[in-house]
């Protein structure tokens, strides 16, 4: 089979690779129909965990046909098209049954990680009971693909974290698809105000479409001091969705006492925590990796075209192409990228 391949910091090839078999009663092997690239694989693309081994298949999302079947599994048969988790779950360890199950025991997030991916032709997932999700007619196969990993992320993580309450003034620093996510999600709690900062112009037309009040171009203006003409007491929620210390820093500058600070981003460097001006402003900052808890009530959500997921969807490419796809995704400002979908 096709597969792309990790071989360390700047180095990804698509090799042949031998299809998975089934490893434990538990697992299924599903042959992949579409795939997409991840802000996660890009960080391991440039060298962010080196603790990755060399010769690792990439990818933790997508939507497959079932062709193996362990046989301890109950609730999938062959010929089922699934969404794959991005997170693996056994069910029963302690953090499954708190339902933080990115914390599972024997799982978490491993696909392409720390077990091969689902940027390939096959793949298996362990724990398939727990870490799979059938597809309701009303959604295409394109649009499941968003639900593996950027929807539950940009829900959990940014606006329940957030604790995003009707009447409440957000902001989300960083207009990418897990920021984008936030924006659509974050609209289930009737916030009053939705303030989307971003450098590229095209992401912030589109985030404007998507349902945002107002956006901030911090490649032009201070995005604080274009939030504060906003909100002249900062922001009751402020979501962190990028990765890196610049939009940390406006994030803890902009909330409200109060407030809270939800980081979504996933970080490679140290930030300043200036713990000096805001232990006295009453805050609570979160953070975490998406447990896909959520999953179901989203797919219900989608299903029921509550909100339009295929403005996020710009490029496609098959497999073929997914080195070429990897260039497009790393240039997403010149090449107008957001969510990348691949064809296996």
């Amino acid at each position: 089979m096709k597969a792309l391949v990790y071989h360390g910091d700047h180095n990804i090839s698509l090799e042949e690779r031998a299809v998975p078999n089934i490893q434990k009663p538990t697992d299924v092997i599903i042959k992949m129909i579409k795939t997409t690239i991840c802000g996660t694989d890009l960080g391991i693309y440039k060298g962010k965990n080196p603790e990755i081994a060399d010769g690792r298949i990439l990818g933790h999302e997508g939507v497959g046909i079932i062709e193996e079947v362990g046989e301890s599994v109950r609730q999938f048969k062959k010929g089922d098209k699934v969404i794959i988790s991005c997170i693996t779950s056994c069910g029963s360890c302690e953090y499954c049954k708190k339902q933080l199950y990115s914390h599972c025991k024997d799982g978490g997030w491993i696909l392409g990680y720390m077990i091969d991916g689902t940027q390939a032709d096959y793949v298996r997932v362990p724990h398939a009971d727990n870490s799979l999700f059938k597809i309701p007619d009303t959604i295409s196969d394109e649009i499941a693909v968003l639900l593996s990993d950027i929807l539950p992320t940009g829900h959990e993580i940014g606006v329940q974290y957030g604790n995003v309450k009707p009447g409440d003034t957000i902001a989300i620093v960083g207009a990418g698809p897990v920021g984008m996510s936030v924006l659509l999600t974050a609209q289930f709690y009737s916030p009053s105000t939705i303030i989307m900062v971003d450098m590229d112009e095209n992401r912030l037309a589109l985030a404007k479409e998507l349902g945002a009040t107002h956006t901030i171009n911090s490649g032009v203006e201070n995005p604080i001091d274009a939030i504060f003409k906003i909100s002249e007491e900062g922001v009751d929620v402020a979501i962190e969705a990028v990765g890196i210390p610049q939009t940390w820093d406006v994030c803890q500058k902009i909330v409200r006492p109060g407030g809270h600070i939800a980081n979504v981003g996933v970080h490679g460097k140290k930030v300043d925590f200036e713990i000096q001006q805001l232990w006295i402003k009453n805050l609570t900052i979160t953070t975490g990796l998406v447990n896909t808890n959520t999953t179901p009530m989203l797919i219900k959500a989608v299903a029921s075209n509550k909100f339009d997921l295929s403005k996020l969807i710009t490029h496609h490419f098959d497999l073929s192409e997914i080195e070429k796809a990897y260039e497009v995704f790393l240039n997403g400002s010149t090449e107008k990228a957001m969510k990348i979908i691949i064809d296996a």
